[in-house]
């Protein structure tokens, strides 16, 4: 069979056609993994011995990690635990993983193949996994098979790997998450979901799973529902709140924007630093604070009249018209604002960007690139 990569490479953070090892490859029980033990071993039924000597730092892997939240996630991460501590992988290779490979190890990874990823786990002694590997809402529904394998089959191959080894297991899910009989203004943390498209079944699966497996086998799961994430530093990926980056691009390049949401549709928004910072705020919170395994977090929430609107404060002369296309009605299915207050009261999450805020750093940020100069930013 062709491979899936041929087909999509340039529509996929991670994918690939490996199948999950049969469950005798693994250990019988939940074990540390020790720092000297190789996949080799493993395969030859050795076990590994209980005692260990701990970490002071976790050893973490990030898979996806050459998307929107993964390059800053790394570089973040790295910062906090050292270069060699975050295992930065994707199914991308060649210049694509340059800068990864730049500020510590990259590895090309398939979250498809199980016993690759399996291997990953052992020799290079993962204490956490972070999975960002995803099909995002709009490419997703043009191939709606290729999003179950990446986004069920992918995220199983995680799952089981994390229970296996007693991981922590972080997994980011989404606004999309919630469909159109789900309160919209404000959308609580736990409500009704039942998603119109298939990246937000595969997210409410996956939030699902987590929280079965933190019950049943202790695993600690961890997942935050992000709303539209607004980076300078990445390209728009075709996602439904990607206008809301495209529109500064737009702004100082040409002048105008065309938006495919109408004027007055509202969303939830969050600049890319806070959300990397509620990541990794969350991820060492004590276990005992979490009163559920999936919050959502948001920062802001606007149209694209308002954005519009704030821009205009620093580029008077930038116009914006509305052509709405399939994106609209997914997001008219979305939450227009999301209920955060779980976040701030269990674990204490507080953003830093509101929209004026926002406006300002993605100007500053990305008039150079445009040979702009843009005053009192």
């Amino acid at each position: 069979m062709r491979p899936v990569l041929a087909v999509l490479r340039s529509e996929i953070r991670s994918v690939g056609r490996g199948l999950a090892a049969p469950s005798s490859v693994l250990s019988k029980r939940n074990w540390w993994g020790p720092r000297d033990l190789s996949f080799s071993a493993i395969n030859r039924g050795q076990q590994p011995q209980d005692s260990a000597p701990a970490t002071t730092k976790p050893r973490i892997l990030i898979t996806g990690s050459l998307g929107q939240l993964g390059k800053g996630l790394g570089r973040l991460l790295r910062q906090q635990y050292g270069k060699d501590n975050v295992i930065m992988s994707d199914i991308l290779s060649g210049s694509n993983a340059n800068e990864a490979r730049q500020t510590g190890p990259y590895i090309y990874t398939d979250v498809l193949d199980f016993k690759n990823l399996q291997e990953i786990v052992v020799n290079h002694r993962i204490d956490w996994l972070v999975h960002l590997s995803a099909l995002l809402s709009a490419v997703g529904e043009t191939n709606v098979p290729l999003a179950i394998r990446v986004n069920i089959e992918g995220f199983h191959n995680v799952l089981e790997l994390a229970k296996q080894y007693r991981l922590k297991l972080f997994v980011p899910s989404t606004i999309g998450a919630f469909g159109p009989s789900a309160p919209r203004n404000p959308t609580p943390d736990v409500t009704i979901q039942r998603p119109r498209t298939i990246y937000g079944v595969t997210k409410v699966h996956a939030e699902l799973m987590g929280e079965y497996y933190n019950h049943k086998f202790g695993l600690d799961f961890r997942s935050l529902r992000f709303p539209g994430v607004i980076s300078a530093d990445t390209n728009p990926g075709g996602g439904t709140t990607d206008y809301a980056c495209q529109i500064f691009h737009d702004a100082l390049q040409s002048g105008h924007h065309t938006c495919f949401l109408g004027a007055d549709t509202r969303l939830p928004m969050m600049y890319v630093d806070d959300c990397l910072r509620s990541i990794a705020e969350y991820l060492v919170v004590p276990d005992d604070r979490l009163k559920l395994r999936t919050y959502n977090v948001q920062a802001m929430s606007f149209t694209p009249a308002e954005i519009a609107e704030e821009i205009r404060k620093h580029i008077p002369e930038f116009q914006i018209s509305y052509r709405p296309d399939s994106r609209q009605q997914i997001a008219d299915s979305w939450p227009m604002v999301f209920d955060d207050s779980g976040a701030r009261a269990d674990w204490g999450w507080r953003h830093n960007y509101d929209l004026s805020k926002l406006v300002r750093v993605m100007l500053k940020f990305l008039a150079p690139k445009y040979g702009k100069t843009i005053p009192n930013l």
